[in-house]
């Protein structure tokens, strides 16, 4: 085996070219932060080494189509973020009683912040409940050999593993040593019939003891790796204080408690689930205190409990649920500092003699002195400049005011995850609910059944859904909520790609995530398929159409539906720039107030400004009363 030695990739990078090294035939995946780039690496490289990726519409037929080349023998990896899990969790759960041939890697990254999740759950716990192996590794240089390890192990006990990330390892940099690529092998078996493929009650309960052996088979297994593999460690120090953690915050506590080194011992884990208990009980044995440094749930915590519980040690354990280290949130070195020093505050107060208690970590000294950094601007989260959902936003906005002043009824708008989730700021306001993936329309059914029970006027319903998220979970809302004659207005915002996380194509585009042509789903089409009664298709160019169109569809009685059509300013150029003639203007802000594109701003009671960020969408200049916003000359 050659090497090709060092490369600085991104952790997801080297998640994918370990993937690729391990023998990876098939790849599916759905897009979302901070997963995205292990499957935009594979495609990168699919052709090149005979590999076949395609992005899903949802994680759970990701996961799905993942099963089944793995039913064949195929190498195959799925990938998805951590609420993406949520969705895949159905088949998941049979998935672990059934197992799997070849060999299926489930690469779940997690989102401690968060930085761009509804949520900051923990796919460790997750890995417990499903009962299926997970690899938490805590460096891009991990992230690559834990890859390799998870399709390893996954073919030999014939079971899907799971390999969690969290975003400093997903997004983190360093130089990694990669192996050289072979092109993929074809001599995968094929599907061959057999009833262990088809799950029944009597295969679950023939299947359910076996799955509670192999638990404990990979906890015994994992344990092992703490002689002679560097996953897992084990260092003995002075005291009888030790420190355990896993994943991006053992580098954290590694660099909290440097200069004390010598004095802590230090168990570090990179497989997180089955939990290796027989190394944790021999690391745990001699000590009198632990702190646990852990990021999300407390998972660690929890299994050293079990164990202390188990074994009646006589041992204090400091985390989270002693107060020593914060519940949420994401870690970074200044964080588990101050986590250690409250654990060993506490450690002092009930052991005075021990030297090791008095002591206190230091913060590192910066660089550059906080109070000498300029402060950054504020940048509150907003729609892009040009983007055609601010259209289809303020569109709506003045036809529900139209709508309330005329016959008094009200709107409400349920959002959808993705960038028109932006639609709830300020000045737009445009978002009332926003639960997850495909409920906005969902919502709005519920919202619309509600009247009966009321006193008082129905009001209108209102679901915006992007055009990835109407193929990843909103179609089956849609057939709902017209077999249950919701009374809702649906806005399909469609701007042709899944743009918050990276451009990915999807079924509307007529294109695969390999580059070939491919049959383009019409939206519209598939909506009056579904039985809505009211289907129209607009482009966002013209303002005055589109509050036409969108008063139209809220008049109709029962399920209405409007795909508004445009272009992701991200990915495509300039029509032009708009410019404010200063003669013309008469300063009445309704540009800056009413739209809130960032484009525009104004300098105390200035004339309104344009930047060079106008993308000629020419919204502004449609509302503009006085007609001072015209386009620039060439």
């Amino acid at each position: 085996m050659t090497l090709t030695g060092k490369r600085i990739l991104m952790g997801n990078e080297a998640i994918a070219f370990g993937a690729m090294k391990a023998g990876l035939q098939i790849a599916s995946g759905y897009p979302g932060t901070p997963s995205s780039e292990v499957m935009e690496t594979i495609i990168s490289h699919a052709k090149k080494y005979g590999i076949y990726a395609e992005w899903a519409t949802n994680e759970k037929v990701a996961l799905e189509t993942a099963v089944g080349a793995a039913y064949s023998g195929a190498n195959t990896i799925v990938t998805m973020k951590q609420v993406g899990l949520n969705v895949a969790s159905d088949p998941l759960m049979s998935l672990s009683y059934i197992g799997i041939k070849g060999s299926l890697v489930i690469l779940v990254s997690d989102d401690p912040g968060p930085h761009s999740s509804q949520t900051e759950q923990d796919t460790r716990a997750f890995g417990h409940f499903s009962n299926i192996p997970v690899l938490d590794p805590s460096t891009p240089q991990e992230a690559y050999d834990m890859t390799k390890l998870a399709f390893k192990l996954s073919h030999e006990l014939e079971t899907p593993v799971i390999l969690r990330t969290t975003t400093r390892v997903s997004h983190g940099c360093e130089d990694v040593l990669i192996e050289d690529i072979d092109p993929v092998t074809r001599d995968i078996e094929g599907f061959v019939k057999d009833t262990r493929w088809t799950i029944f009650p009597k295969l679950t309960a023939q299947r359910h003891p076996l799955l509670e052996e192999l638990q404990v088979k990979m906890s015994d297994h994992f344990s092992e790796y703490f002689n002679d593999n560097t996953f897992n460690s084990i260092t003995k120090g002075s005291s009888r204080i030790g420190i355990a953690a896993s994943g991006v915050s053992a580098l954290y506590a590694k660099e909290a408690i440097k200069e004390h080194s010598d004095v802590f011992s230090f168990f570090k884990s990179g497989t997180a689930y089955p939990f290796p208990e027989k190394a944790a009980l021999k690391f745990m044995k001699g000590l009198n205190d632990l702190i646990v440094v852990e990021e999300l749930d407390p998972y660690m915590e929890e299994q050293f409990l079990q164990i202390a519980g188990k074994y009646h040690l006589n041992i204090n354990i400091h985390g989270k649920k002693n107060g020593s280290f914060p519940v949420s949130g994401e870690y970074d070195v200044d964080v588990v500092t101050d986590s250690i020093n409250r654990a060993l505050e506490n450690i002092g107060s009930e052991d005075a003699e021990s030297a090791a208690a008095s002591i206190r970590l230091s913060h590192s000294v910066a660089a550059v002195k906080p109070e000498d950094i300029p402060a950054l601007p504020i940048r509150a989260p907003t729609l892009c400049a040009g983007c055609m959902h601010r259209t289809v936003f303020y569109a709506f906005k003045k036809t529900a005011a139209k709508l309330k002043k005329q016959v008094g009824i009200d709107s409400v708008f349920s959002g959808d995850i993705g960038c028109y989730t932006l639609g709830n700021a300020l000045p737009l306001n445009m978002v009332d609910t926003c639960l997850c993936m495909g409920a906005g329309i969902s919502v709005a059914a519920g919202l619309s059944h509600t009247p009966e029970f009321m006193q008082g006027e129905k009001a209108k319903q209102v679901a915006f859904i992007g055009d990835s998220t109407f193929f990843h979970s909103g179609i089956a809302a849609v057939v709902s909520a017209v077999y249950n004659n919701a009374d809702i207005t649906i806005a399909v915002l469609d701007n042709r790609t899944t743009a918050m996380t990276g451009h990915q194509p999807h079924p509307g585009i007529g294109l695969t995530a390999m580059g070939s042509p491919a049959q383009m789903i019409d939206i519209a089409e598939v909506l009056k398929s579904c039985g809505v009664g009211m289907v129209k298709t607009i482009e966002t160019d013209d303002l005055d159409k589109c509050m036409d169109i969108a008063a139209e569809a809220m008049e109709f009685e029962g399920p209405s539906a409007v795909v508004f059509k445009g272009k992701c300013v991200a990915i495509c150029k300039a029509t032009g720039q708009y410019v404010v003639d200063e003669e013309k203007c008469t300063n009445c802000k309704l540009c800056i107030n009413q739209l809130g594109c960032p484009a525009i701003f104004s300098i105390s009671s200035g004339i309104p400004v344009i930047q060079d960020t106008c993308s000629g969408c020419g919204l502004c200049a449609q509302i503009c009363p006085s007609g001072a916003i015209v386009l620039k000359e060439a």
